[in-house]
């Protein structure tokens, strides 16, 4: 079971499960946890090896195996079944929209609706190089110059110089064996991101996007304008972590979203 912190606003009230990114935790998600429990129950997740969950001695067989997207969305599952969720909202940043996708292809039923910042959907020519160069360099070089390379990148001005501190520094707390085994992930990222553009996911899903994320909102809009139940919010003034970047901006446009598609239930409250 993965470590969590859970939020419990009623019984009648839906769930929002929140996903952080690779090297990242659950802490990410500090400004948006207030206004979120005044509308919903909320169940933070930090990823096996993340966080506090690689405290918990229950992972350490899990961390044996080989890491896969399924492996690791399989983990979200079963800590919701642990925690008697059998549905929820999903909102997730960068590498965590991309388990949010997987976990609607292995249980389309599970997701009432999804929001996703920061979203990866396509692997451009400047994200495949800096990835080739993780794997060139991965075993030389110590993988927090590796990590802090990658922020910079994904993260280069000054208004998202705290997100990049957020990043980096959760990721200090990652063993190298961790780091290694997450980013064997970007081996089967292209094929997976293929399918999704290719596939919409079945459950209504917005995209928050910073209107400076250079590397990832431009294949996000070619995606939003094929798909039919795919909504895409530009921010202005942010980058790729519009929730750390411009929370209040993101608070208001997600929680509305959400709120716009409750479940049955909340609906005939």
């Amino acid at each position: 079971m993965l470590s969590t912190k859970t939020y419990h606003l009623s019984p009648d009230k839906d769930w929002v499960v929140f996903i952080h990114g690779a090297g990242g935790s659950s802490s990410i998600w500090f400004r948006q946890i207030k206004p979120y429990t005044e509308e919903f129950n909320v169940l933070l997740v930090d990823l096996r090896g993340h966080g506090k969950s690689r405290e918990m001695s229950t992972m350490k067989a899990y961390y044996k195996e080989k890491y896969t997207f399924k492996t690791v969305s399989r983990d979200v599952l079963e800590t919701l079944s642990e925690n008697g969720i059998k549905q929820a909202h999903f909102v997730g940043v960068s590498l965590g929209t991309i388990l949010i996708r997987t976990i609607a292809d292995m249980e389309p039923d599970r997701v009432l609706s999804a929001v996703m910042c920061g979203a990866i959907t396509r692997m451009n020519i400047r994200s495949r190089i800096l990835v080739w160069l993780g794997h060139t360099f991965k075993r030389l070089v110590p993988f927090m110059w590796l990590y802090k390379l990658f922020a910079w990148v994904i993260m280069p001005k000054s208004n998202h110089e705290e997100s990049r501190h957020l990043f980096v520094r959760d990721a200090k707390n990652l063993a190298k064996k961790e780091f290694l085994k997450w980013f064997r992930l970007t081996y089967e990222v292209n094929p997976l991101l293929r399918y999704f553009t290719e596939k919409e996911m079945g459950a209504p899903t917005l995209y928050v996007m910073g209107e400076e994320d250079h590397m990832f909102l431009p294949p996000v809009k070619k995606m939003v304008a094929d798909f039919q139940h795919s909504w895409l919010e530009i921010v202005k003034g942010s980058g790729h972590v519009v929730n750390v970047d411009k929370p209040e901006e993101f608070n208001q446009i997600s929680i509305a979203f959400l709120k716009s598609h409750q479940s049955r239930l909340q609906q005939t409250a």
